[in-house]
């Protein structure tokens, strides 16, 4: 016959299914669960139900962690998208305020940027690594899904961007000499390369949170 402690964990695991914060949450329980019974003295008979009475049942704990593992997920994936929407405001507004301004420190931020191409290439390529590593590393293997969707929504102002580009429904003259040909090609391949990017950062983080 199983004791009380051991149907409830047995329950509890049955519950989680795969969260990825599985094996933490039932460590943290078998802890509380170990000072209760050294504190209170619990009885093997009524320990089940003393089990659940103070610490709740194992699908009302199932269903608290799942929420908070929702809710999070979603918190990673606005930030990520909202910040990648920030670069691209941010890449608008230079320009812009470029163009039409003759601002003295706006154009020695410009002149820097476009003499380095291969730099803004090289953070936008770290910022797509740190996502993928970020989530990987807060939600382990159930991460993998997260990492997909962030990247669905937030590849959006890459595509809109391209096509601006190809349809020339933007003034190319506005982004030289940063929009010549091998740049351009370069931002494809990127774009092309970005989720295998994600990825390598997501299995990275993954395996940091081990």
């Amino acid at each position: 016959m199983k004791s009380g402690e051991e149907r409830f964990f047995q329950e509890l695991e049955q519950v989680l299914g795969k969260h990825p914060e599985k094996e933490q949450i039932v460590a943290e329980y078998r802890s509380h669960i170990y000072e209760l019974i050294q504190e209170e003295g619990l009885s093997e008979e009524t320990m089940y139900e003393e089990i659940t009475k103070r610490l709740g049942s194992p699908e009302e704990i199932a269903a608290i962690w799942k929420q908070e593992s929702k809710v999070t997920a979603k918190r990673m994936q606005i930030l990520f998208v909202v910040l990648n929407i920030l670069l691209f405001i941010g890449g608008i507004t230079l320009t812009v305020a470029y163009n039409i301004y003759q601002i003295e420190w706006i154009e020695v931020v410009w002149a820097r940027l476009t003499a380095v191409p291969s730099l803004v290439i090289i953070v936008y390529m770290l910022f797509w690594g740190l996502l993928g590593y970020e989530i990987g590393k807060e939600f382990g293997s159930g991460g993998l899904k997260i990492v997909r969707k962030t990247f669905t929504y937030a590849i959006i102002p890459n595509l809109i961007l391209m096509y601006l580009i190809v349809f020339k429904l933007i003034p190319r003259d506005w982004f030289q000499p940063l929009l010549n040909g091998p740049f351009i090609v370069a931002c494809i391949a990127l774009t092309i390369v970005l989720y295998p990017i994600s990825w390598i950062g997501y299995r990275w983080g993954k395996k940091a949170s081990v």
